[in-house]
């Protein structure tokens, strides 16, 4: 299975919440293997190369996934932190990070999925301490649950992505209106 993964949402800790996608309805798990989980962190940029991972990096991945999920939903409502969400990024974020080193070629970072989740935990304590934190919301597309940076003019930005959402829903709500100017008048 092959699926390129999405990154919308303006920060790559936002990306990796946005891993299991439909949250509210299909759930539908991206990091489904140590695979994609590496995959992930390639497509990302968070490393160039890295050392294979198994089964426990995935299963630590997720757990630290939903721990970000859960901190940047309690953010943006207002919320207070869960301590066990705040302990699981915390202390993915205090293992040491991927470390980018200097070549005659340029930059270049390779980790272990340890090191990359740790970077990935470094980020979120970023963005959720942050000036983007006024930005965060939700998209608009019911089934979808990502949460982006709403870096628009005038913060009018309804989804995470034309691409992904947008066009879907403005395709949706154009059939509906020319469905309803189709349909006969009541009497």
């Amino acid at each position: 299975m092959n699926v390129d993964h999405v990154f919308v949402c303006g920060n790559p800790a936002l990306d990796f919440a946005a891993t299991l996608r439909a949250r509210h309805t299909l759930r539908f798990e991206m990091l489904v293997s140590p695979e994609r989980l590496d995959a992930w962190y390639l497509e990302a940029g968070i490393v160039d190369a890295l050392s294979p991972g198994g089964d426990s990096d995935v299963a630590r991945a997720v757990t630290v996934r939903e721990a970000v999920y859960e901190l940047v939903t309690a953010r943006r409502l207002g919320e207070p932190y869960d301590d066990r969400a705040l302990d699981t990024v915390n202390g993915a974020a205090r293992r040491p990070p991927a470390t980018p080193q200097l070549t005659a070629s340029g930059r270049w970072t390779e980790a272990s999925p340890e090191e990359a989740l740790s970077t990935v935990a470094r980020l979120a304590v970023e963005v959720l301490s942050g000036p983007d934190v006024p930005l965060l919301k939700e998209c608009g597309n019911p089934e979808c649950t990502r949460v982006y940076i709403d870096r628009s003019r005038g913060m009018r930005r309804q989804w995470c992505g034309m691409e992904s959402c947008g066009n879907k829903l403005k395709a949706a709500a154009y059939r509906a209106r020319k469905k309803q100017a189709g349909a006969p008048a009541a009497h």
